[in-house]
């Protein structure tokens, strides 16, 4: 969704919107009702939308892209280009700048000059935007791709100038102030777990400005736009994120972005604009959202201080405005009743085919770094009745705030924790609120190392075990086993003959690093359990696809007392918790008997004070400690396993250390087995 620029100052703008329909269509408001001023018929689904025209002009041309074609719309719905660029998958991403077409399907990138090819680029990961510098203000052609792999791409021409690691995966790009703010190279950034960026793209190197962590676990970020809603001249900077939050954030005065006012939908906001819609003289916000409403956050006062002339007046615009929307409602019954009684007919008749409604599902299934939890959100056209979640896999299920499903087994939208080394898949079925009832099934993969994340940088100081593996299998092959091991790897093999992909472990911060090219792969991890999995699973995949693997192995010895010692820090924490947990009820009698706490020691009384947040954070983390046993146990284990010693019957013995925690004794106990 775009606002097509006022044709002249203070006027109201039109609202130009694609649809998975592959409609496009464009409105005014009048006296609050929408007012289309043109409407196409439907095609294949519209993936983007953009404005263009000729530079240093009003952007006025509606350019959509569906499938592989382009088309391009006056303002007042006249088509005056289709280009069918034959590329061999969907277009995903847009950008427009004069007569300059930049395109991305999911790995290719290519740029056009007036429908005619210019440069092309195959990414390693696949391609979530695209954006390019302004042309107008700098005398360079500069592409920025985001890609899922955490990195954005410069290019120049087709080959690429620089990367930029940004915190999370990149899902969308916009220009800082609209034009790249005062250098013209300011570039904002928004990451699939809820941060945003801005980075200075010079022609040598990035300057890294400012980043807004996500502090309130807020969804994604799905679409921003930077337009002066609070009217002091500075550009703000609006945001639409997958949770239906929207946000506005205003500059201090060291350029730093300030958060200023939210607001929550009930759906994800799928576009943001800033301009004026409703009624001419108030700014507002447009979003929307994904199952097809376009709504309006007015900076127009709803309560208006009057005389008693105006307020009769005021009262009447009410009185035709609820009335207007009353005969909307009852026209709307009247066709619901229609269409229900048309489907009857049509399902009962002879000659019926099992008429199934169909519906698209909003899902997403995504590792959290803070708390080595995955979240699973689901989003469906219509109300959801139920999600049946079923898994092959243990798993513990924790409620979110933000979550208002009543759990009964299984509970929907909730964040998943896997323990590493157990794999299989986690399907979750699908009934909305329509008749007849239908359900979806969707299926998530849980790999094997399902708690590691990609990063590009690894401490290489660190005591590394190696796990080697040579035969005759392709480049492919073992790709496609790595896939199956790890999270975040493209799933296309990447080009060239070697590939190097780094991996940190969420949970522990144990680190993962895997080389690998024809008939040859490395893998070093400063943890054995992570190696030991690895071994596990590929010797598995190679043997159901018959290749003989000869596997080698280098333990470093060092490396058990450098994981013990990463697992101390939260260990304690965690032992501490429930030992603190435990004791609030008995304070809380004593507080009652003895009417007052100064008779207890600080820490205790600190205990109480806290105790709401303590049994919150410890409701949260149910399993965490049963998580942390297990780690230590795998790698107690997994350390003898290599040795060829099986020690599963003194495990008893180790748990018994454990419940009575002291780290040396749990070293020595490592030691002396």
């Amino acid at each position: 969704m775009k606002l097509l620029p006022a044709s002249r100052r203070r006027a109201t703008q039109k609202v130009v919107v694609g649809d998975h329909d592959g409609v496009v269509m464009c409105f005014g408001m009048k006296k609050g009702e929408a007012v289309t001023v043109f409407k196409t018929l439907p095609g294949q689904k519209i993936a983007r939308l953009e404005l263009g025209g000729v530079l240093n002009t009003p952007q006025e041309k509606v350019f959509v892209a569906a499938g592989s074609e382009i088309r391009g719309f006056t303002k007042r719905g006249k088509q005056f280009l289709s280009f069918e660029t034959n590329l061999t998958e969907s277009i995903k991403a847009m950008h427009i700048s004069g007569s300059d077409l930049f395109l991305s399907a999911s790995y290719i990138y290519n740029h056009y000059c007036d429908c005619k090819d210019q440069h092309y680029y195959l990414s390693g990961d696949k391609i979530n935007d695209i954006i390019c510098l302004p042309v107008e203000r700098l005398p360079r052609i500069t592409p920025v791709l985001a890609c899922q792999d955490r990195v954005l791409r410069v290019l120049q021409g087709s080959d690429v100038m620089y990367e930029i690691e940004v915190p999370g995966p990149p899902t969308v790009l916009a220009l800082h102030n609209g034009n790249g703010g005062d250098s013209g190279e300011d570039l904002m950034f928004g990451t699939s777990d809820g941060k945003l960026g801005l980075i200075q793209i010079t022609t040598s190197k990035p300057i890294h400005k400012w980043e807004i962590r996500n502090e309130k676990k807020r969804g994604g970020i799905l679409c921003v736009d930077n337009f002066d809603i609070v009217g002091d001249g500075v550009k703000d900077l609006l945001v639409g994120r997958d949770d239906g939050m929207v946000e506005v954030y205003s500059f201090d005065n060291a350029n730093e972005p300030v958060l200023r006012f939210d607001q929550a939908l009930s759906e994800s906001v799928t576009s943001i604009q800033g301009g004026c819609v409703g009624k001419d003289g108030y700014d507002e916000i447009v979003v929307s959202t994904y199952s097809g409403w376009v709504t309006g956050l007015t900076t127009e006062p709803i309560h208006k201080e009057s005389g008693p002339g105006e307020e009769l007046k005021i009262n009447q615009e009410m009185q035709n405005k609820i009335s207007s929307l009353r005969s909307e409602l009852e026209h709307l019954q009247l066709k619901v009743l229609q269409e229900r009684e048309k489907y009857q007919q049509s399902s009962q008749s002879s000659k019926a085919k099992s008429a199934v409604p169909s519906f698209s599902i909003n899902d997403k299934f995504t590792l959290n770094k803070d708390d080595a939890s995955y979240s699973l959100t689901l989003e469906v056209q219509t109300a959801i009745d139920n999600v049946l979640i079923q898994s092959d896999v243990p798993i513990d299920l924790l409620d979110v705030d933000k979550n208002s499903a009543v759990v009964s087994f299984s509970s929907c939208d909730s964040e998943i924790r896997s323990i590493e080394g157990q794999y299989g898949t986690l399907q979750a079925y699908v009934t909305p609120r329509i008749q007849p009832k239908t359900c979806q099934v969707r299926q998530y993969l849980i790999k094997p190392l399902s708690l590691h994340q990609r990063t590009h940088v690894i401490d290489h100081d660190r005591p590394m075990n190696t796990l080697t593996l040579t035969g005759q299998f392709s480049f492919a092959e073992v790709h496609s086993w790595v896939v199956f091991c790890l999270p975040e790897v493209p799933e296309k093999p990447p080009a060239g003959e070697c590939v190097t992909f780094y991996f940190q472990n969420t949970f522990l911060d144990t680190q993962l690093e895997s080389t690998y090219k024809k008939g040859e792969g490395i893998f070093k991890s400063d943890n054995i359990s992570t190696i030991s999995i690895l071994k596990d699973v590929l010797s598995k995949e190679a043997t159901k696809r018959k290749i003989n693997l000869n596997i080698s192995y280098e333990i470093n010895e060092v490396s058990v007392k450098h994981t013990l010692k990463l697992i101390h820090p939260k260990l304690e924490y965690q032992l501490l918790l429930a030992k603190k947990v435990q004791l609030i009820d008995a304070l809380k009698e004593l507080q009652v008997h003895e009417g007052n706490t100064n008779f207890l020691i600080p820490e205790y009384r600190c205990i109480l004070e806290e105790a709401d947040h303590l049994q919150e954070e410890y409701k949260k983390q149910p399993a965490h400690l049963e998580r942390l046993y297990g780690m230590i146990t795998d790698l107690f284990i997994d350390k003898f396993k290599f040795k060829g010693t099986n020690v599963k019957t003194k495990v008893p013995l180790l748990l018994e250390i454990l419940d009575s925690y002291d780290q040396n004794a749990l070293i020595a106990f490592f030691d002396a087995a």
